[in-house]
């Protein structure tokens, strides 16, 4: 019988990093001298101005893009480490079940089919999804394929999970939800994760810290430690100390957000 590694979380070191895109109206530095550090099993957010280099820092770390200078390191392992990838949109195959989808990367590595599809199945049922598995994603609402995408991600028991906002286009009651299912499947398992947000508050009821990026060209201007302990409890979402620090985050971004409204404006 096939016997899937458990994942191994691991550390993640991004140093000096700086990309620059260039086309025929000119250059655009979109990161520069980006340096941080997550370790095995952290949790940790990006929030920062729009156009700020947040998900070309994430297409970098997944390898999707290649930077001017700097590097992406993995420290201790000898080999490369399993990462994937939650988009803003769901990304499912049109022509696959949703079931189907959850297991492409278990078949990607190797697994049997009886074996991934049950895999599959346990991970939607987790997720609320069990009366679904056989549809397709056309049929499903916005908020249910964000849902599978996410179980497509966890249920390889990836090392690092790399996020891109991927509750931003749900509506506010669905976004609560999927959060604390979001929440409860990472506790099983600890992969690494880098999550990008636009949203404050979601990046300190989720995260362990948060890495505040300032305007383009985007670097890190502060990392905030979130003081919450594990497991958390989003259910009341009072936690202490959360309005605090959610205005300490904002007034770091609010001048560069308004001069990017400013400038937008005919």
């Amino acid at each position: 019988m096939y016997n899937m590694m458990t994942n191994q979380a691991t550390d993640l070191r991004v140093d000096s990093l700086s990309m620059r895109y260039s086309s025929p109206r000119g250059s655009v530095d979109a990161l520069q001298g980006v340096s941080f550090h997550v370790a095995a099993g952290e949790f940790v957010a990006l929030v920062g101005p729009s156009g700020c280099g947040k998900s070309t820092l994430l297409r970098i770390v997944a390898g999707l893009q290649s930077p001017d200078l700097g590097e992406i390191a993995f420290p201790g392992r000898q080999t490369a480490p399993k990462c994937r990838f939650v988009f803003q949109n769901h990304a499912l195959f049109p022509w696959m079940t949703v079931r189907d989808n959850v297991a492409f990367g278990l078949e990607m590595d190797g697994m049997p089919g009886a074996e991934r599809r049950a895999l599959a199945g346990e991970q939607l049922a987790a997720l609320g999804l069990a009366d679904f598995m056989d549809h397709y994603p056309h049929e499903l609402s916005g908020g249910m394929c964000q849902r599978a995408a996410i179980a497509q991600a966890f249920v390889t028991r990836p090392d690092v999970l790399l996020m891109d906002e991927p509750l931003r286009a749900l509506d506010a009651q669905m976004r609560m939800v999927i959060q604390e299912d979001l929440l409860a499947l990472w506790e099983r398992t600890r992969p690494t994760v880098l999550y990008v947000t636009h949203d404050i508050e979601e990046a300190l009821l989720l995260a362990d810290r948060v890495l505040v990026m300032s305007g383009r060209p985007g670097r890190i201007r502060e990392a905030v430690e979130v003081p919450f302990g594990r497991p958390r409890d989003l259910t009341g979402r009072n936690h202490q100390g959360i309005e605090e620090l959610k205005w300490r985050i904002w007034k770091m971004l609010e001048q560069e957000v308004k001069q990017q409204l400013h400038m937008s404006r005919p």
